[in-house]
C-alpha cells in the first residue's frame, strides 16, 4: 500500500492512503487479447468488403464495417478507465486532531460553499432548503463557513426560502451540534424512522413544519405575501420584485447578506455561518446565461465579500449526508505533497431515492463510481458539477502561472478586511455581478468555470487539467452527498441528451481531447476525455444492430457466420466478453445483476433516443438550422407517477419523438423474431440466421416493458396511440425500404 503524508515532518499522522486495485493486470492482459479479436473482425469485414458481388452485399458489409469501426474506437477508449484503477482512504480524525491541537480555529482554511438553483418550480425550495442547512451544520468552525445560494431565476420564492432556512438554522444547528446528529438535512432526518429521539426532537420537528407549511404557501401563490414579511428589512428586499420590469430573464443583481458570521449567533450563542442570497443581472442581450456564468459570478462575489481559499459547488437538490466530508476533502487539500498542483477533489454523485433495481439506471455506475477510480490513478477525476471542492487559485491560471484578474479584489491571494454588509463590499459585490462585467475579459475563457459547452462542467475540468492541475476522487463508505434523480424516462433522455451536445461541442472545439487534451494530458487522460466527448456517437452502431440484421432476417438474409464456421467463435467471443467484463466491473462496485440489466437496456435506450437526437441536434446547430438552450431536469414528483417508478414501471406518458425509434426498434425486432421463430418450428434449415434470432430475441427481451406500454397498461404512463401507430407506420416503411437494395442479394 502506497502511503502519502500530509505535512512535512517525518512524524506527522497519516491523512490519506492508496492502493492499486488488483484486477489491474487482468484488465491490461485481456485488453491486448480483445484488440487483437477486434482487429480480425475488421478484417473480416474488409475482406468481405472487398469481395462484395451485389450493391445489397456492398452497403451491407460496409454498415458492419462503419458499425465495428464506431465499437472498437469506443470500447478502446473505454479501456483508459481501467489500466489504472486505484482506490484512496483518508482519516479526517488524523487531521482533526492536528488542526485541533492548536487550539484555535484559525488553522481551519476558511469554506465559501456554492448552491446553485434555477427554479423554484423545477428544483422545490424545500430541496434547497435541506441542502443549505446540512452545510451550515458542518463539523467544522462555523465562523470560516460561507454559504452563498445563486438563484438563476430571480424568484423572491426562492429568497423567501433563504429567509427561513436562516431562521431556522438558529434553532436546528445547536441540535444537530448537541445531539451528534448524522443526517444534518431536515428533511432527511425527520424521515428517517430513529429508534431513539431527543427530548427536544419533537419542538424542532414541529418549528420545521411550520417552516415547510410557510414556504409551501408561498410556492403555490408565486409571491410573497404581506403577511410573511415581519422586518423592514425583508420588505425592502422584497420591494424589488414590485417593479413591474423585473421577469425571470431581465433584471437586476439582488444580494441579499441573511446571515453574517461575525454577527448573527445561534440559540446557544454561538456564532452562525454567513448566508448570502445572489442572483445576478439578467438581461435579455446579454451572453452566458448558461449555469457557468452563475458560477462565476459567485465566485466574484463571494471573492469580494470572504475570499475563501476552498470553495464547494453543489447543486441545490444534493445535501450532504455526512458532517464531516469537509474534513474529508481537507486530507488533500492541506497535503504540501499535492496542494501545488490539486485543482479539486471531487466526490461521486450517489443518489437517494432510486427504487429498488434503478429501472432508468440514474445511478450511473460507470460515469460516477467507476471511471473515476481509474482516472485517479493518472491525472484525476473529471469535474460533474456538484460535490467538488476547489482550490480558488485553480480558477486562476496554471500551477506555476497566475492569471491576474481585472481588479485586485478578485484575486485568490486577496484578503478581506471589511465587514460583508459595509458599503463598499456591497457596492463591488453589485458590481461584479452584472451582466455586462465580463466583456472584454478573461472570465470564462482564462479566468474562472470554463464556457464553451453545456456541460460546462466537464469543459472546465478538462481545461484546468490541460494546464497542469490534478484532481483527487474521494469516495469515503458513507456517502458525502445524496441528491435526486429523475423518475420519468423522458427527463431521463431529455438529460442525456443534453450531455450529448454539450460533450459534442467541447469534441470539435479547440481544446478536443483528441487532439489538443492528448498533447497536453498524455494519451491515457486524452482518450479518456475523448470517450466521454463522443459517447452519443453509440447510436451510430446500436441502431444499426436494432434494425438491418433484423430486417435481413424477415428477408431470409444471412449477415452474421453459420454456427459451423471458425468465425462465429469470434462474435461470441466479442460479445461475451464485453458483457463479462462489464458486468464484473459492476459488481465490483457494488452492484447487482437486475441492477446491471436495466443498465445494459438503459444504455440501449439511450443509443437508440438521446444519443441520436443530441448528435440531430448539434450538427443543425453547426449548420444554422437549429438552436439549444440549457435545460433544467424536473424535480419535482408527482405521487402516481412516483408510486408506479416505485414498482419499476416504466414511465412513457409524455408524447415525445424521442420514443418513436424505441418502439420502431421494438416493433421490428418482435415480428423479427417471430418470423424466425415460426421458420423453425416449420423445420427449416436457421444454423445461418441463429446469431440475428439470438440478436433479435435478446432485444425483445429488453424490450418487455415496451410492448408492457402498448398495449397492457391503461395508467398515464402507457405509451400514447399516436406514439405507437407512428413507429408502427416507420417499421413497414424501414421493412420497404430495406427490401430494396437487398432484392439483389437473395
Amino acid at each position: 500500500m502506497d502511503e502519502s503524508l500530509s505535512t512535512s515532518p517525518a512524524r506527522a499522522p497519516l491523512l490519506h492512503s492508496l492502493r492499486h486495485a488488483h484486477r489491474t493486470a487482468f484488465n491490461r492482459m485481456f485488453a491486448a487479447v480483445y484488440f487483437c479479436a477486434i482487429l480480425v473482425l475488421l478484417h473480416h469485414h474488409a475482406l468481405k468488403l472487398i469481395h462484395s458481388t451485389t450493391f445489397g452485399s456492398f452497403l451491407i458489409s460496409l454498415s458492419f464495417l462503419v458499425s465495428d469501426t464506431f465499437l472498437a474506437f469506443l470500447w478502446f477508449t473505454r479501456q483508459c478507465f481501467l489500466m489504472t484503477i486505484v482506490y484512496r482512504d483518508e482519516y479526517p480524525e488524523n487531521l482533526q486532531k492536528t488542526l485541533l491541537l492548536k487550539k484555535s480555529s484559525s488553522d481551519f482554511p476558511a469554506l465559501d460553499v456554492f448552491i446553485c438553483t434555477a427554479d423554484p418550480y423545477k428544483e422545490p425550495p424545500l430541496r434547497l432548503v435541506s441542502t443549505t442547512l446540512s452545510v451550515m451544520a458542518y463539523d467544522y468552525p462555523t465562523e470560516k463557513i460561507s454559504v452563498y445560494v445563486s438563484d438563476d431565476g430571480g424568484s423572491q420564492v426562492t429568497l423567501f426560502a433563504c429567509m427561513e432556512a436562516a431562521k431556522f438554522a438558529y434553532h436546528w444547528l445547536p441540535f444537530c451540534k448537541k445531539n451528534n446528529i448524522i443526517e444534518r438535512s431536515p428533511e432527511t432526518y425527520f424521515a428517517a424512522n430513529h429508534s431513539s429521539w431527543f427530548f427536544d426532537t419533537e419542538e424542532i420537528q414541529k418549528m420545521y413544519e411550520c417552516m415547510k407549511q410557510r414556504v409551501e404557501k408561498v410556492l403555490e401563490k408565486g409571491k410573497v405575501g404581506e403577511e410573511y414579511i415581519t422586518e423592514e428589512l425583508e420588505r425592502k428586499a422584497f420591494s424589488k420584485w414590485a417593479d413591474h420590469g423585473f421577469t425571470r430573464q431581465d433584471h437586476p443583481t439582488v444580494i441579499q447578506v441573511l446571515l453574517e458570521s461575525c454577527k448573527n449567533k445561534d440559540a446557544t450563542s454561538h456564532l452562525m455561518p454567513s448566508l448570502i442570497y445572489v442572483s445576478r443581472e439578467k438581461s435579455r442581450t446579454s451572453s452566458h446565461n448558461f449555469k457557468a456564468g452563475a458560477l462565476n459570478v459567485m465566485l466574484r462575489v463571494s471573492a469580494t465579500m470572504t475570499n475563501a481559499p476552498i470553495i464547494l459547488n453543489l447543486d441545490c437538490d444534493m445535501y450532504s449526508n455526512d458532517p464531516r466530508t469537509p474534513l474529508h476533502a481537507l486530507c488533500y487539500l492541506l497535503d504540501p505533497k499535492l496542494m501545488s498542483q490539486l485543482a479539486y477533489v471531487q466526490f461521486p454523485q450517489i443518489f437517494h431515492g432510486i427504487n429498488k433495481n434503478d429501472t432508468y439506471s440514474c445511478e450511473y455506475k460507470r460515469e460516477f463510481r467507476c471511471n473515476p477510480l481509474g482516472l485517479d490513478g493518472v491525472l484525476g477525476p473529471t469535474y460533474v458539477g456538484t460535490g467538488c471542492f476547489f482550490n480558488r487559485r485553480a480558477f486562476f491560471g496554471g500551477p506555476s502561472t497566475i492569471v491576474p484578474p481585472e481588479i485586485p479584489e478578485l484575486g485568490p491571494n486577496s484578503v478581506v478586511n471589511k465587514f460583508i454588509q459595509s458599503q463598499p463590499v456591497l457596492e463591488l459585490a453589485h458590481k461584479v455581478a452584472g451582466c455586462n462585467y465580463e466583456y472584454k475579459t478573461k472570465w470564462g475563457y482564462e479566468v474562472g468555470f470554463r464556457y464553451g459547452s453545456l456541460v460546462e462542467d466537464f469543459f472546465t475540468g478538462l481545461r484546468l487539467q490541460c494546464e497542469g492541475w490534478r484532481s483527487i476522487f474521494c469516495n469515503p463508505k458513507r456517502a458525502a452527498f445524496l441528491g435526486d434523480a429523475p423518475i420519468s424516462l423522458v427527463d431521463v433522455l431529455n438529460q442525456v441528451q443534453r450531455w450529448s451536445i454539450g460533450s459534442l461541442q467541447v469534441a470539435f472545439s479547440s481544446f478536443s481531447p483528441l487532439t489538443f487534451g492528448i498533447r497536453s494530458l498524455g494519451p491515457l487522460m486524452g482518450l479518456a476525455y475523448t470517450h466521454y466527448c463522443f459517447w452519443s456517437t453509440w447510436f451510430i452502431p446500436l441502431t444499426l444492430y436494432a434494425f438491418l440484421p433484423q430486417l435481413c432476417l424477415l428477408h431470409g438474409l444471412s449477415v452474421f457466420p453459420k454456427l459451423s464456421e471458425p468465425s462465429f467463435i469470434l462474435y461470441v467471443f466479442l460479445v461475451l466478453g464485453a458483457y463479462g467484463q462489464d458486468l464484473l466491473e459492476f459488481m465490483i462496485e457494488e452492484g447487482t445483476v437486475q441492477n446491471w440489466w436495466n443498465d445494459q437496456r438503459m444504455w440501449m435506450i439511450r443509443g437508440l433516443s438521446s444519443f441520436g437526437y443530441g448528435c440531430l441536434e448539434f450538427f443543425l446547430k453547426c449548420l444554422g438550422i437549429s438552436t439549444y438552450g440549457f435545460g433544467l431536469t424536473s424535480k419535482v414528483i408527482d405521487n402516481e407517477q412516483s408510486k408506479r417508478y416505485g414498482q419499476g414501471m416504466f414511465e412513457f406518458g409524455a408524447s415525445s419523438n424521442m420514443f418513436v425509434p424505441l418502439i420502431t426498434a421494438a416493433i421490428v425486432n418482435l415480428v423479427s423474431f417471430l418470423t424466425g421463430l415460426v421458420q423453425v418450428l416449420r423445420g427449416s434449415k436457421m444454423e445461418g440466421l441463429f446469431l440475428q434470432m439470438f440478436l433479435a430475441g435478446f432485444v425483445v427481451l429488453n424490450a418487455l416493458p415496451i410492448y408492457e406500454a402498448m398495449v397492457l397498461r391503461n395508467d398515464k404512463g402507457r405509451i400514447p396511440f399516436k406514439t405507437t401507430a407512428t413507429s408502427t407506420c416507420l417499421a413497414l416503411a424501414l421493412y420497404g425500404l430495406v427490401s430494396l437494395p437487398l432484392t439483389d442479394s437473395n
